[in-house]
């Protein structure tokens, strides 16, 4: 059977799992991939991905996104909000403008994108994919405003559901802890080799195929490491485990303060 090439639009492209998911998509469908940074995306153009820079936490962005794709494609049968980043910090003080630059990125923007793609209409099918997260059903230590948003986006995947149109089908997507840049990013590229990623972790490779697969299958959620619902029954059911597991996390997040701690001592 012959192919039938699908118009996809992925989000948070530049790097990890978005600039992973379009390289696959482009081998058989029209991609476009946003992101706010360009300095990987020239290598997707080079695949023939178009491409659309501009920051997707504001509305306007966002607006403009679609009126390019449509523009360039004429319609869109695949919309992957993919875009995300976290802070790896503790809360100490009182900073709204972080709270909000999170929350504009990481809930906002996926949120108003599905508005904005039910608006295309129900004349065909189609599927928008939220890229959440284990780490909002499992929150971590040091993560917490990130913990935050993605919690939001597990909830609104699973209350929005029966409020869709028929035609929509909606792929929520939980990894778990990958090493991309995302984890650098977090702690904007400061001693990153004392930084340790959160519990479970997971390669790039095979969570990208799986991801991938379960896009293609149209799946209602897809989990990369296939045992981690298991792992947050186990943190439901037994409460103990989920103290332990925030005290080993907690850990992580003492142990790279302290090697700020010693940076300051040596540069004085």
């Amino acid at each position: 059977m012959e192919h039938i090439k699908k118009n996809i639009v992925i989000t948070g492209a530049n790097s990890g799992i978005g600039f992973a998911l379009a390289s696959k998509f482009a081998k058989n469908n029209n991609v476009i991939a946003a992101d706010k940074d360009d300095f990987a995306l020239q290598k997707l153009s080079d695949l023939g991905i178009k491409t659309f820079v501009a920051d997707i936490s504001k509305k306007e962005s966002v607006d403009r996104l679609f009126e390019f794709t449509l523009d360039t494609f004429g319609d869109i049968d695949i919309f992957i909000a993919n875009a995300g980043f976290g802070y790896f910090e503790r809360i100490d003080g009182a900073n709204y403008g972080r709270i909000e630059n999170i929350f504009s990125t990481n809930v906002f923007s996926p949120i108003y994108s599905l508005q904005k793609f039910i608006e295309l209409g129900e004349n065909k099918d189609r599927q928008f994919v939220i890229v959440a997260s284990g780490i909002g059903k499992i929150p971590v230590p040091g993560y917490s405003l990130y913990s935050a948003t993605k919690a939001a986006l597990n909830a609104f995947e699973e209350a929005v559901r029966p409020e869709l149109p028929q035609n929509i089908c909606l792929t929520a997507v939980y990894p778990v802890a990958i090493n991309t840049n995302f984890y650098a990013s977090a702690v904007n590229g400061v001693n990153v080799d004392e930084l340790e990623l959160p519990t479970p972790k997971q390669k790039l490779e095979p969570a990208v195929e799986a991801i991938f697969r379960g896009i293609e299958m149209r799946k209602n959620r897809i989990y990369p490491l296939a045992i981690f619902p298991l792992l947050t029954t186990l943190s439901t059911l037994f409460p103990p485990l989920k103290r332990i597991y925030w005290h080993m996390q907690y850990n992580k997040l003492l142990k790279y303060e302290d090697s700020l701690k010693r940076d300051t001592t040596t540069e004085n």
